[in-house]
């Protein structure tokens, strides 16, 4: 990830989805030359509905369909690769001199106070309590894993009721496929949710993949969308979850 260890980087071996700052000098005499905000991605439209649990892993229960502007609930079977772009980035002013501005990019993120509020309920799952207390060194789940979740449930496109248990630990599969180097660890996440049943893993691939999908294939997440993520509740427990600080 870039950021306990020489060989991890955050946004999958060094990719940055973040533009970070960028400045540009203006004269306001000539208003021709005002930047324009650029558009950095897409939002998801598509969203999973539907799952055979196993023995540990619901998926989203039967509830009134509800209906949100820009968002369209499809079924798992019936994928479609519509989607709404991002807001865009903004342009704030940041110092005046004489007759010249100087602006600055910012990045506008598509994470909600909801998307804090989905995870923080998630935590309280028996089975992700477990999971986290079994993952004393942090092999699979230390604070910018952990961010990423929160992340991927941003980009997700499901309503803050559909998120069960699952939603969890796939989110947490693919921070650790993009961001881990030994890939063994994560293999502990069958064991939670399925037990020593093996036939569920073809399941959980499935439903992984149309996570994905519903994301529109934007895995990579960055350094600092992950600071930004964890300054939201600094004083969280999770953020203590950090490699630096084991003995």
């Amino acid at each position: 990830m870039g950021v306990h260890e020489p060989n991890r980087q955050v946004g999958d071996g060094g990719g940055d989805l973040g533009i970070g700052s960028s400045e540009v000098v203006l004269d306001v005499r000539d208003r021709s030359e005002s930047p324009q905000p650029s558009c950095s991605g897409y939002f998801p439209e598509e969203t999973v509905d539907d799952e055979i649990p196993g023995p540990s892993a619901p998926w989203v229960e039967p509830s009134p369909q509800l209906q949100s502007r820009g968002r369209k609930r499809v079924s798992s079977d019936a994928f479609e690769e519509d989607s709404a772009p991002e807001p865009e980035d903004t342009w704030v002013v940041e110092s005046l001199c004489g007759l010249k501005m100087k602006l600055k990019r910012q990045r506008v993120s598509s994470v909600l106070p909801e998307h804090h509020e989905v995870f923080n309920r998630l935590l309280e799952d028996p089975v992700v309590k477990s999971f986290l207390a079994w993952d004393k060194d942090l092999m699979v789940s230390d604070k910018y894993l952990l961010s990423m979740v929160i992340a991927y449930f941003s980009r997700a496109g499901l309503f803050s009721w559909q998120f069960r248990r699952i939603h969890f630990f796939i989110a947490l599969y693919l921070a650790n496929d993009m961001e881990e180097d030994n890939q063994a660890p994560k293999q502990a996440i069958f064991s939670f949710l399925y037990g020593k049943n093996r036939s569920e893993r073809p399941l959980f691939h499935k439903l992984r993949l149309q996570f994905i999908r519903s994301m529109g294939w934007r895995t990579r997440v960055s350094r600092e969308e992950c600071e930004e993520i964890q300054a939201y509740d600094p004083e969280h427990w999770v953020w203590g979850r950090d490699r630096a600080l084991l003995p």
